[in-house]
């Protein structure tokens, strides 16, 4: 799928479960949906994506997969450059700490991910990059 295309849909998915509050949109490929909110890294603007999500106690867990493109999606360049977010889960939206994982912690996410959805599995055959692991928790 070309990025252009990706992008309308995402500002699709995006603006029906902002307007339902998660009732449309809140699951995709059999599993749970959020809506991610970063800081444009050049813009300072926010910058609003749907991602498929695990459940991490009171936190979340998203992957950067991009559809195994070889460069980061914006909202994860993001991240790094402010790592404060903001998470909607259907009709609550709470204020988060974003941060990569790393090591074994994040090779056992990675399981988990490919576990609920194997399209992260044809994603890092795509690509050369690790595709990055990230953990948000509550501020």
């Amino acid at each position: 799928m070309r990025d252009a295309t990706a992008r309308r849909l995402s500002t699709l998915h995006k603006r029906a479960y902002r307007l339902t509050r998660g009732r449309v949109g809140r699951r995709l490929v059999n599993n749970d949906m959020l809506l991610l909110t970063t800081t444009g890294r050049q813009s300072g603007r926010p910058h609003t994506v749907p991602l498929l999500y695990l459940g991490d106690g009171a936190g979340v867990v998203v992957f950067a997969s991009w559809g195994g493109r070889d460069y980061s999606p914006d909202w994860y360049l993001n991240l790094v450059n402010d790592d404060s977010v903001e998470v909607q889960i259907e009709g609550t939206c709470w204020e988060g700490t974003a941060r990569e994982i790393a090591g074994p912690d994040r090779n056992a996410w990675w399981r988990r991910a490919v576990a609920a959805y194997d399209g992260y599995a044809v994603y890092q055959r795509r690509t050369d990059r690790p595709i990055p692991v990230v953990r948000i928790t509550p501020r």
